[in-house]
């Protein structure tokens, strides 16, 4: 797992008046998810290419885990990093299995090796190995295509995820489908991943952490819960949608609202649900059973409780005008 830091970043296209990233900074933990959400044209793509340095910063710095990425050389610096993008990019006369084995094999990895790793990660992303490892592209579906481009991007075990909106050319129903793999491969293996996208449902589902850019410049970089009850100005409450309460809690996980207990709290009888289910499936069982509060679940571990009024929380507004 690896942070990443932005310090003053800019960058200016020559002949363009407005910088299209224009003094961005913060820091992204290791190991969160951290979807980037604005209109199109604000700067989104551009400041995600500049992590793996195909785009230069104007000024300013980005630094991987403290090292300025200047300082490491391009194709060092792009093994490190996953890369997905819209259209999957997988290549057209290669198989499944040698479109994922292309890190490792620029790796020096054995055939026994990048073979071993091609079967392991197409089990991860839920293809059968023995039926798809010699398909060509042509003879996959748009969702298959990016679960393979998925694999790809993780073959050489990458530090970081780069992630140019994925799904942005699926069908609705796949799309739900990929998000729902992305938040299970994420705790399995808790990738830093920079995820760019436009859909506000769909960073809600994904983030960790929003950032939200306008005009090149970061407005707000919270949690989505954050997000959603204090939104910093009045473009970043109407960009969330942010009177669609019922649709909120739909959205946002068990655990965006859940307060911590202690390792030796002992349950009460109370009623259960899982922290990465949503806000709306425990108001529902909250008002099915008259429960208090409920016990929040990670598998067999308790990790929290949550209580009716911090439910109400969550979808209470607040807006910086």
């Amino acid at each position: 797992m690896s942070a990443i830091r932005f310090e003053e970043v800019f960058l200016k296209f020559p002949g363009v008046s407005h910088p299209a990233v224009n003094g961005c900074t913060c820091k992204i933990e290791a190991g969160q998810l951290v979807v980037i959400l604005g209109p199109s044209g604000c700067g989104k793509t551009t400041l995600l290419k500049m992590v793996n340095r195909l785009y230069e910063p104007t000024s300013g710095r980005i630094y991987l885990d403290g090292t300025d990425i200047q300082k490491i050389q391009v194709t060092q610096l792009r093994r490190q990093m996953g890369y997905v993008i819209q259209q999957s990019g997988l290549f057209p006369h290669m198989t499944v299995a040698e479109n994922i084995a292309v890190v490792p094999k620029l790796l020096g990895w054995s055939r026994v090796q990048y073979q071993a790793r091609v079967d392991e990660l197409l089990m991860l992303v839920e293809l059968s190995p023995q039926e798809y490892r010699d398909r060509y592209p042509a003879q996959l579906s748009g969702g298959q295509q990016q679960r393979v481009g998925l694999a790809r991007a993780l073959a050489g075990d990458p530090k970081v995820m780069l992630m140019d909106e994925p799904f942005g050319a699926i069908d609705a129903i796949t799309r739900q489908t990929l998000q729902d793999e992305i938040l299970r491969l994420q705790r399995q293996l808790k990738k830093t991943i920079l995820f760019v996208s436009h859909d506000v449902e769909e960073a809600l589902r994904l983030a960790d952490k929003i950032m939200i850019l306008q005009k090149g410049q970061i407005v707000q970089f919270d949690t989505p819960l954050n997000i959603l009850t204090r939104p910093a100005n009045p473009f970043i409450y109407e960009l969330m949608g942010a009177d669609d309460r019922v649709r909120q809690l739909s959205l946002l996980r068990v655990e965006t609202a859940m307060a911590s207990v202690s390792p030796d709290y002992q349950p009460q009888n109370e009623h259960t649900i899982g922290r990465y289910d949503n806000l709306r499936q425990a108001l529902s069982v909250l008002l099915r059973t008259g429960a208090q509060k409920l016990t929040v679940l990670d598998g067999e571990d308790v990790v929290g409780i949550l209580t009716l009024e911090q439910i109400r929380d969550s979808a209470r507004m607040e807006v910086n005008r």
